[in-house]
């Protein structure tokens, strides 16, 4: 791992041999591919996501590296955090988000009104924070690709800075080049115009208009993929057409209004007409508040689960619906346009016992649809002429799982009066009881049990309801599934994790204080015997750790690759949870199986204070890693300034080498860290110390043309005639590496 030469000193540069071998192919487009990949030494999951040089050329390589360093400082909650780039493949190293895009998403999931202004708010705080920088950094390529989502189904805007008008040599070029790329829906009619201005913020306001337009229906515009080509959209935009608000459902809340107000100012025809980010960003947080996260504040209780969370809580949209009946006009009396007008008088007038077992998209009964039009009374009706009440759609769903995923309680019981099938899972083995679990319908919950749903059903994935209602923190559910249940202690298949673990992860202590209560082991492991306690530790969340640690929790067990809770404490720098955890017993200075401590991680991440309370528990800063490195080695390699005045500061010693004979002065002079040499010359490290090629701090300095770090070195004792194993002195190497002004430097003083 490397930094870049010149101004981009701290920006890192990975190569091939710095991550694991098994790299997943997570996507695959036109330009290049995004792996999974595991860095070695982070032990952290990111994402590389390469380009094809063929068609991208070198000249994107370059631009990459100079957009990500931009960013690799400006860190925010809604921008992927970028880490560096990678040679080979060339490739930029990034946040892995675990749940991939926006647009994936919205193919494949309904989502709650909240969840849908949620989103929006999260896109335009990113775009304002992008937009703030001075100059603003354009993103120019804003869509739902290039929108990802994270454990939590929380935003982050990647990709930004990629496109170039500059490079693109003229419009035609630089439409050209964003059409190549999908984006025909995202672009500004001004850029079709014969105008040759450089497109400004309000091109990206124009995107975000269209992004929201795709959160709100959750279809593609302009019919994409159907029949529009590129010419017949670019008129329509040209023209002043937009996407249809028509196609926006009709369950919206009031609010939504406001939102479409905002929408259509964004994709004015006039870009000076559009709000920058600044001010939109005020509204949206203001209907994000209003609206609630939890639910509708039109008391509207219709509306789908909020699929929140990981892929286990991912639930597919319902593919019966009444907002697009499918074509009835090959039938005798169009039974379905009746019911989708909710005309219910005529609609049992006009039924039929041939009705009833018909199968309409996606094999679809009338019983289906009955469901989902809410009306009681016509599905009795429909049940009356013999429908199956067991009946199941192409993705498995039977009316049941659809009367549950809209809380029509009346229609549940119901159905289940009619010997509907409790136990009857969808495609992924979902059942009735694991929709109402996920979706805090504690009085459908409570028929499902008393009609004889198991309370410790798995779906394929092994899930139960209770790993469900834990995740969303739906403590009334919990507490009536743990009535029912003998055992809360079941694993899920794909890591092995109990509830307790669940909760750890996201932070509910009143039902990680449940679980106990009903005698989960605080120390029960997953495949990976991670604990409950890691994950508390990990994630930060103090106050259940700190329940663990009461309830009887190992603040020193090991996971497969020997972390202890605070190895994942430090490395997080969740300086509370190490005080707790080092208060109760657990060993400052263990080490994983490549030999590192909780100091070398906190070093490493640059948390200081963690650094300062390990330390004070007699953590040792001189203990080697793998490698030899020690703590203060790898802060100075990764240009933790900070954590390196600390540590000096509590007697770290800056003479120890790696087994390379590398000293912290070598590593801080390669790096070009100029505070930090002064930090370690104030506290007497050797400015002549050799490594194994015999190289002192001055050659590294001369060799990358740091000439206030070679004054500091000279003016302490530096020696300018050490040659090292090929008999350069530090003069000689200047002069190979063309570094005139420190030749100059070395030959004057």
């Amino acid at each position: 791992m490397d930094h870049v030469e010149g101004g981009l000193e701290k920006f890192r540069i990975f190569r091939k041999e710095d991550f694991e071998a098994d790299w997943i192919k997570v996507t695959e487009r036109s330009l290049g591919q995004v792996y999974r990949v595991k860095l070695k030494l982070w032990r952290e999951k990111c994402a590389l996501k390469s380009f094809n040089t063929t068609l991208t050329g070198t000249s994107l390589y370059r631009r990459m590296i100079e957009e990500a360093s931009k960013m690799e400082k400006a860190t925010f909650k809604y921008i992927v955090s970028i880490y560096g780039v990678c040679n080979d493949p060339p490739s930029m190293v990034m946040e892995y988000m675990s749940n991939g895009s926006l647009d994936r998403l919205l193919n494949s999931h309904m989502l709650m009104w909240p969840k849908k202004f949620q989103m929006i708010h999260e896109v335009t705080m990113g775009m304002n924070f992008l937009h703030s920088m001075n100059p603003p950094l354009l993103h120019l390529n804003l869509k739902p690709s290039n929108i990802l989502l994270d454990d939590h189904l929380h935003i982050k805007i990647s990709d930004f800075g990629l496109i170039k008008w500059e490079e693109a040599g003229n419009k035609k070029e630089f439409i050209e080049n964003l059409t190549a790329r999908g984006n025909i829906f995202y672009i500004p009619p001004e850029t079709f115009t014969l105008c040759p201005e450089h497109p400004g913020t309000k091109f990206d306001v124009y995107s975000f208009s269209i992004v929201m337009w795709e959160i709100l229906t959750q279809k593609r515009p302009y019919q994409a993929g159907k029949r529009s080509s590129t010419t017949t959209v670019l008129m329509k935009v040209a023209s002043g057409r937009r996407p249809g608000l028509e196609k926006i459902p009709d369950d919206k809340p009031q609010e939504c209004e406001q939102m479409i107000t905002i929408m259509q100012r964004c994709w004015d025809q006039d870009p000076r007409e559009r709000p920058d980010f600044s001010d939109t960003v005020r509204k949206t947080e203001a209907l994000s508040d209003i609206l609630g996260i939890g639910g509708c504040s039109n008391g509207d209780k219709t509306h789908k689960p909020d699929y929140t969370m990981l892929s286990p809580t991912f639930r597919r949209k319902s593919t019966c619906s009444l907002a697009n009946p499918p074509d009835m006009s090959n039938t005798s009396d169009g039974i379905l346009n009746i019911l989708s007008r909710k005309d219910f008088e005529n609609f049992r007038q006009a039924l039929r016992k041939e009705h009833v077992s018909m199968l309409f998209k996606d094999n679809n009964t009338l019983l289906h649809y009955t469901v989902v039009s809410g009306d009681t009374e016509s599905v009795k009706h429909v049940l009356s002429l013999g429908a199956e009440v067991n009946s199941q759609s192409i993705r498995g769903y039977t009316p049941l799982i659809v009367a549950v995923l809209h809380k029509f309680h009346e229609i549940c019981s119901l159905l289940m009066e009619h010997k509907a099938d409790v136990t009857l899972g969808d495609g992924d083995q979902w059942t009735p009881l694991h929709f109402a679990a996920q979706s805090d319908d504690s009085r459908v919950v409570r028929l499902l049990l008393d009609s004889g749903a198991l309370p410790s059903v798995k779906e394929k994935a092994g899930w139960t309801p209770l790993h469900l209602a834990t995740q969303n923190g739906h403590e009334n559910i919990v507490r009536l599934l743990l009535t029912r249940l003998e055992s809360a202690d079941e694993h899920e298949e794909v890591h092995g994790r109990t509830a307790l673990h669940v909760a750890s992860v996201y932070g509910h202590l009143a039902i990680a204080k449940l679980l106990l209560s009903k005698g989960v082991d605080p120390n029960g492991t997953d495949h990976s015997l991670t604990t409950a306690l890691h994950l508390a530790a990990e994630e930060g969340h103090n106050r259940v750790a700190r329940q663990l640690v009461t309830a009887g929790a190992d603040v020193n067990s090991l996971d497969s690759r020997h972390y202890t809770p605070l190895h994942f404490a430090a490395l997080k720098g969740h300086t509370g949870i190490c005080r707790l955890l080092l208060g109760n017993g657990a060993n400052p200075d263990p080490r994983t199986l490549q030999g590192w401590t909780p100091m070398h991680l906190a070093a490493l991440k640059g948390h200081a204070t963690t650094v300062l309370e390990l330390e004070a528990h007699q953590g040792s800063m001189d203990l080697p890693g793998k490698g030899g490195w020690t703590p203060l080695h790898l802060a100075c390699h990764h240009g933790q300034e900070e954590v390196v005045s600390k540590m000096l500061s509590a007697k770290a010693n800056p003479d120890m080498a790696e087994d390379s004979g590398w000293t912290a002065l070598h590593l801080a002079c390669n790096g070009g860290l100029f505070p930090s040499v002064l930090q370690l010359i104030s506290h007497r490290a050797n400015v002549n110390a050799l490594n194994k090629s015999q190289a002192t701090p001055l050659h590294l300095a001369a060799q990358n043309g740091s000439v206030p770090i070679i004054k500091a070195l000279l003016m302490n004792g530096a020696e300018r005639s050490s040659k090292d194993s090929t008999g350069c002195t530090a003069l000689s190497l200047a002069r190979k590496c063309q570094k005139e002004e420190v030749v100059q430097l070395l030959e004057d003083s």
